[in-house]
């Protein structure tokens, strides 16, 4: 009995399993995990491998990304041309007419210095030092001096390549020591150390890249004594006359050094 039942159990299970291993029927794509080595033989075999897994024979090629381009340095217009600030050395001669509280006038003749930064084409800055003197006042044997130190800004309203004028409104301090008259006549000395202020302009003519001259009228307030010996403002009016330097800028002689080179050049080769 037990053989019997072998036997049919067996005729049972053999057409599931043929079903299972044979091919699929016409029409059915193998599946993608089996392959047909075992029907077709070896060279078959590479051929379907070949075509089932078409990936396994690409080769690597490098591509240029977007990413990799956009990490290139592009091209950028170049910054606009401004002003440079400029610096100015300038030193000269002054002539000052004082008028004293005594309502005398003194002409007082000396030096000015002053150096200047101009920060754009139309403001500045400047610094100025003068120093200013007159000897045999009132037929005293004595001298009057006059020592100023101002600062301020400065304002250009034509700022050209050769000329330029300017204005400007200067404010500190002024020593004047001399003599000066009482109400009876008398002469006394003393000296005063007081604000002061100055407003004027001028204009400024370059000579060279290097080299300018300027002219500057102002009028100068500063203090001294009255004829009842108490300090009073007096009013002056003052000429300077200077010259001009601009520091880092190539001298006359610098420039001509290669136009002397380079003729002496072209007159060796006109000879060749």
């Amino acid at each position: 009995m037990r053989i019997l039942l072998k036997m049919a159990f067996s005729l049972l299970i053999w057409p599931i399993s043929a079903m299972a291993q044979g091919p699929p029927p016409s029409g059915q794509p193998y599946p993608s995990g089996q392959s047909l080595t075992e029907a077709q033989g070896p060279a078959a075999a590479s051929d379907t491998a070949t075509a089932a897994n078409p990936t396994s024979i690409r080769i690597p090629v490098p591509v240029q990304t977007r990413a990799f381009l956009s990490l290139q340095p592009l091209k950028q217009a170049p910054p606009a041309a401004g002003y440079a600030p400029e610096l100015k050395l300038s030193a000269g001669y002054s002539v000052t007419n004082l008028g004293m509280p005594s309502s005398v006038r003194v002409a007082l003749g000396g030096m000015n210095v002053s150096i200047s930064a101009d920060s754009s084409k139309r403001f500045g800055a400047k610094l100025d030092l003068g120093y200013a003197r007159a000897p045999n006042v009132f037929g005293s044997r004595r001298n009057m001096d006059m020592l100023s130190y101002l600062v301020g800004p400065v304002f250009y309203p034509s700022n050209g390549n050769l000329l330029s004028t300017y204005a400007h409104f200067l404010a500190g301090g002024a020593r004047v020591a001399g003599p000066f008259l009482d109400g009876n006549g008398g002469l006394h000395a003393g000296h005063v150390q007081y604000p002061a202020w100055a407003f004027g302009g001028g204009a400024e003519y370059r000579l060279s890249p290097a080299f300018g001259f300027r002219v500057s009228v102002d009028y100068l307030h500063t203090h001294f004594y009255n004829p009842s010996q108490a300090v009073r403002g007096q009013n002056a009016l003052r000429v300077v006359n200077s010259i001009v330097f601009y520091p880092g800028m190539p001298s006359i002689g610098r420039h001509r050094k290669p136009n002397l080179r380079l003729g002496h050049r072209k007159q060796s080769t006109g000879a060749c």
